[in-house]
């Protein structure tokens, strides 16, 4: 069978083994199959139930890793159906390539956080998973084109909406970004995206080709922001940077100095963002 057509074939038998209960959805009279519906996992991985229907009926093109992490977050696929998942679709990892698969632990960490920002990146700084409070702080990711979500992207092409003031300069925050995107280069040689990602950055930001010349390579590490929400008001919080020993993802978490102004602001913003995910008809963020 080729992989379109297997794709099509596992897709269909994961929707149909997942319950409803099992996804938080009530249980009604009349299914026609004790799984999910199409329009249910379009619902709850944020992409159409036209394309859901031409996947499993073989007649997409292979989905994007961004669709992929949704789909398998939706279907709560444990680690080797994910890797197996990805394969299909074309995004095999290893080889020197740029692992974009979020564990099954590690997703489950972001979904139980409900106090504080917490996403997940891959080795080049694309967003892969995130949680409402992160969306809330930050802006909800999902109004943003799939390309689009890296950080490296967003700071020099100039589309970061969120007003942010670093203990450190723009320029050495910066400086340690574009390091550690060309120590990832340097460790994932044969990924065919990292180095598209820097030909647009060296077409769009004279600044990213003067930092690139540089040639310097190091690992961006945490460091304090000051976030000025337009909900909240300013937030000064720690920003900690945790990566996997499989697949060197990194988690990043944002959280304020006990009983400060910035940690009652961050409790607001969690409430803030539970209330926006409630009122999206049960989608869920990537």
């Amino acid at each position: 069978m080729s992989a379109p057509g297997e794709l099509a074939t596992i897709l269909r038998g994961w929707r149909e083994r997942l319950i409803p209960q099992a996804v938080g959805l009530p249980v009604t009279t009349g299914r026609r199959t004790s799984g999910l519906r199409r329009e249910e996992l379009a619902v709850l991985a944020g992409v159409s139930a036209d394309y859901v229907v031409r996947l499993e009926q073989g007649r997409a093109a292979a989905p994007s890793v961004q669709v992929c992490a949704a789909l398998t977050r939706a279907l709560q696929l444990t680690d080797t159906e994910q890797e197996h998942f990805f394969r299909l679709a074309g995004h095999a990892t290893g080889g020197g390539r740029v692992s974009r698969l979020v564990p099954a632990t590690t997703r489950r960490l972001v979904e139980r956080t409900n106090d504080r920002p917490v996403a997940v990146f891959d080795a080049m700084w694309s967003l892969l998973l995130w949680n409402p409070v992160w969306a809330a702080l930050m802006g909800d990711p999902s109004q943003i084109r799939e390309h689009e979500r890296n950080v490296l992207w967003m700071h020099f092409a100039g589309l970061s909406e969120c007003h942010v003031s670093r203990s450190s300069s723009t320029e050495s925050f910066h400086s340690s970004m574009v390091a550690d995107l060309r120590r990832s280069v340097g460790r994932y040689p044969d990924d065919p995206h990292l180095p598209e990602l820097v030909e647009r950055l060296q077409v769009i930001s004279a600044s990213f080709r003067d930092l690139w010349q540089r040639n310097e390579i190091a690992e961006h590490g945490p460091t304090t922001k000051i976030i000025d929400h337009p909900d909240v008001g300013r937030c000064e919080l720690d920003c900690d940077i945790l990566t996997t020993q499989r697949g060197d993802l990194r988690i990043v978490m944002y959280s304020a100095e006990p009983g400060s102004e910035s940690e009652s602001r961050l409790a607001l913003l969690a409430t803030i963002g539970t209330q926006h995910m409630m009122g999206v008809s049960g989608r869920k963020a990537l």
